[in-house]
């Protein structure tokens, strides 16, 4: 088918947190998202803080963790939490829902514009999406990507049947079969002719026969960018999304780590 859905310092890390240090990244965020609740604050403060021990913040381009509760906090990259296209803030479209669990897509018309563009911020082999869906559902729908005629940068759940994902390439999505849709779901690839799909700790590699040209069309979350389209909309909560370079496999499991225990902290894990 056409489309293929496609801390060692961290006891040092969280000490610094834990002496009630915020970090100056996450106080730029909690700034422009005007988040005040404490429990929030520290949540925010703490992921930063062990992605930064992992070595992971610096791999990231985008990174959005929808707290707040609002669309105007879910917005916000805390990567680089400026209100501007050329920080990677979502702009929202159609029927979205915003609350204390993120970001609910309607699975109709509900989507938001990353403006990160694949060809102008990620090199051509080397990247990675993830997802958290808090929504167990058969849904066919793209939980966030772009794709052009031959290129692809995509990652999708199909309900129970596979989940899978695309990083510039699109013939070759590595697929996974799940027994649900609940977690934390990753696209990565680091630079070779291989790319992995992963639901929380399961995983499997594809061998990628052919590479093609970059994504230039802006990846979109909640549906899929299908040249300039949104397309394939999908129907889950999303509690957590990021775009960025590709992880190794250790980088990959830290990751789903430091994200479980962001979303443990805000009572909204699965």
């Amino acid at each position: 088918m056409a489309l293929q859905i496609s801390i060692s310092n961290a006891i040092g890390a969280r000490a610094v947190a834990g002496g009630g240090g915020i970090d100056p990244d996450a106080q730029a965020f909690i700034t422009a998202s005007g988040i005040t609740d404490a429990t929030q604050q520290s949540a925010i403060n703490q992921l930063v803080v062990d992605l930064k021990g992992y070595s992971i913040w610096s791999k990231m381009k985008a990174l959005y963790p929808f707290v707040g509760g609002t669309a105007s906090a879910h917005k916000f990259n805390l990567k680089d939490p400026r209100d501007l296209d050329a920080a990677f803030r979502i702009f929202w479209n159609g029927g979205v829902t915003h609350g204390a669990n993120g970001v609910q897509f309607g699975g109709v018309n509900g989507w938001g514009n990353t403006y990160l563009t694949p060809s102008t911020t990620l090199t051509l082999n080397n990247g990675s999406l993830s997802f958290y869906s808090r929504t167990n559902s058969n849904s066919l729908g793209v939980e966030m990507g772009a794709r052009i005629a031959g290129s692809d940068v995509s990652l999708g759940i199909y309900g129970t049947t596979p989940l899978s994902g695309s990083i510039n390439t699109f013939v070759d999505s590595a697929q996974l079969t799940v027994t649900d849709t609940l977690g934390f779901y990753q696209i990565t690839r680091t630079g070779g002719g291989t790319q992995k799909v992963f639901k929380n700790t399961s995983s499997n590699l594809k061998t990628i026969s052919a590479t093609t040209s970059a994504l230039t069309q802006p990846i979109y979350l909640g549906c899929l960018n299908n040249n300039g389209a949104a397309a394939f909309y999908s129907n889950r909560q999303c509690a957590f999304a990021s775009i960025g370079d590709g992880l190794t496999d250790t980088e990959a499991a830290n990751f789903r780590t430091a994200v479980q225990a962001f979303n443990t902290a805000l009572a909204r894990q699965v």
